[in-house]
């Protein structure tokens, strides 16, 4: 074994002091040792639910991986889910223990993106998730500002959430939710709220799914339901710097930036206590007049799809 390979939890890791990819000075061993010094705070973000992963490779472009590859060791558990989209059944990873964890670091997985269900129903999201992206160059600033607007929606509608940075450049609000409504019930929900946060500041935020008509505004994306998926708290990002998604006191939200949480910062940050779990609130029943307007709210996707043909033909017979 050279100097540059160990063994711990029984995984073999290799080429530790490799860097780990073309966008930044951090090596494999970076990886690997972060996310063995915060697995008390990760694993509980991962447990239970299918798990999606950035990973990548010095001198290949980063690569989403869902589907497990043969070589997976036996012990890592994992969940079949069947995949609409291309007609497949996903064997889908469950990162449930520090061994897991250390052979994901070990295949060069950077970002850890688990599903808002868990395998106790995979079709009942334990969450509504509101995801506020800023324009290109109008930053993190414009984020925070569109999540405060969110939190006032949820303040109207009687809920609280949990916000945290995305590790790129926006910011992820949370609301646990209780009850078990379904994935239908929690989409039409969160529409709702991304409706009545654009509602406060038209100027500032925006559910307008096709980007060219934002016009500079943060979108309010309220996508995230049902199958979806999400950065977990402390999972890097692969960005310069390598920062980390991270959960921050609403009252100091605008005292931040992502800059501040990265792979090298966060572990004392993490080291008595789990911010993400101390700032969550008790899971709140979704109340059914947002459940209602939300259903009077088309789907955005859906939405965007038709307009996008709509403006294609408009496009054909002008010209």
């Amino acid at each position: 074994m050279s100097e540059a390979d160990e063994t711990r939890d029984g995984v073999a890791l290799t080429n530790l002091d490799q860097p780990l990819s073309d966008r930044d000075d951090a090596t494999k061993r970076d990886l690997v040792d972060y996310l063995d010094a915060v697995r008390a705070r990760i694993l509980p973000q991962l447990r239970d639910r299918p798990l999606s992963v950035i990973r990548v490779r010095p001198g290949q472009p980063p690569f989403m991986q869902k589907n497990l590859p043969r070589y997976t060791p036996d012990w890592v558990r994992r969940v079949p889910v069947w995949a609409e989209a291309s007609h497949r059944e996903v064997s889908y990873a469950l990162c449930d223990d520090r061994r897991t964890l250390l052979w994901f670091a070990n295949q060069r997985a950077v970002e850890y993106h688990p599903t808002l269900s868990t395998t106790a129903d995979l079709h009942r999201p334990t969450h509504l998730v509101l995801d506020l992206d800023p324009p290109e160059g109008n930053g993190f600033g414009a984020a925070v500002g569109a999540a405060l607007l969110v939190r006032q929606a949820l303040a109207d509608a009687g809920l609280a959430g949990a916000v945290k940075t995305s590790g790129a450049k926006g910011v992820h609000v949370f609301v646990p939710i209780a009850g078990e409504p379904t994935a239908e019930e929690l989409a039409a929900a969160t529409r709702a709220v991304a409706v009545r946060a654009e509602r406060l500041d038209p100027a500032l935020a925006t559910t307008a799914y096709i980007k060219e008509d934002r016009g500079g505004r943060v979108f309010v994306d309220a996508t995230r339901a049902g199958g979806a998926t999400v950065v977990a708290a402390y999972s890097p990002r692969l960005r310069p710097g390598m920062p980390v998604s991270f959960p921050v006191d609403w009252a100091d939200l605008t005292e931040v930036t992502p800059a501040d949480f990265t792979i090298r910062t966060v572990p004392p940050l993490v080291a008595e206590a789990d911010p993400w779990a101390a700032s969550m609130p008790a899971p709140q029943p979704l109340p059914a007049d947002l459940v209602a307007e939300g259903r009077t709210i088309p789907v955005a996707r859906v939405q965007a799809m038709h307009e996008g043909k709509r403006r294609a033909r408009a496009r054909r017979e002008a010209g």
